[in-house]
């Protein structure tokens, strides 16, 4: 049985985060999704915490405990951990992406489609806001795949946000060409 750990999404993400800052926190690796990736990627903070601990013990993180104060850990790439997030760059995707909205969950199993806009509608409102925001201020100040996600991103929002207002015009939903 191989003592290898097996490289998850999550490992990718803290190898591609701590590439970014250089050395950080677990909390740090969380306080980094939270306003970044967390917009389009669900993870559950829990796995921040451990994920390092296990990718250190598999050799492609290094470890520094801090002495005093609360002795916290503090993680840095070595060659293998950067080895294996350039091999995993390199390799192209066809996965298609998941879609899981909680409203849609609920219209495909009977909801009131406009009632759902109703809710919907203010928070793709405020999510588009706070990309073109974020747009606007992170231009030409970080590397073009952050930017690009982003706008990926916002234009997703936008289309949700067409969606959930064609959703509140009285009688049947217009078809895509209206």
């Amino acid at each position: 049985m191989s003592s290898e750990p097996r490289l998850t999404p999550t490992s990718y993400i803290v190898l591609g985060l701590l590439e970014a800052a250089g050395e950080a926190t677990p909390y740090d690796l969380k306080r980094i999704v939270a306003i970044s990736l967390g917009n389009f990627w669900s993870l559950p903070h829990a796995q921040l915490y451990a994920e390092p601990v296990r990718l250190s013990k598999g050799g492609y993180l290094s470890e520094r405990r801090e002495e005093g104060g609360r002795h916290r850990r503090y993680y840095r790439l070595t060659e293998r951990g950067k080895e294996v997030l350039r091999e995993w760059l390199a390799q192209p995707t066809e996965q298609m992406a998941e879609l899981r909205n909680p409203a849609m969950l609920k219209i495909f199993f009977g909801a009131d489609p406009r009632q759902m806009a109703e809710a919907q509608l203010p928070v793709c409102q405020a999510k588009v806001t706070e990309f073109e925001e974020l747009e606007r201020n992170i231009e030409g100040n970080v590397p073009e795949g952050m930017l690009l996600t982003l706008r990926i991103g916002l234009a997703h929002q936008r289309e949700w946000l067409n969606f959930w207002s064609r959703m509140l015009i009285p009688g049947p939903e217009p078809s895509e060409g209206d």
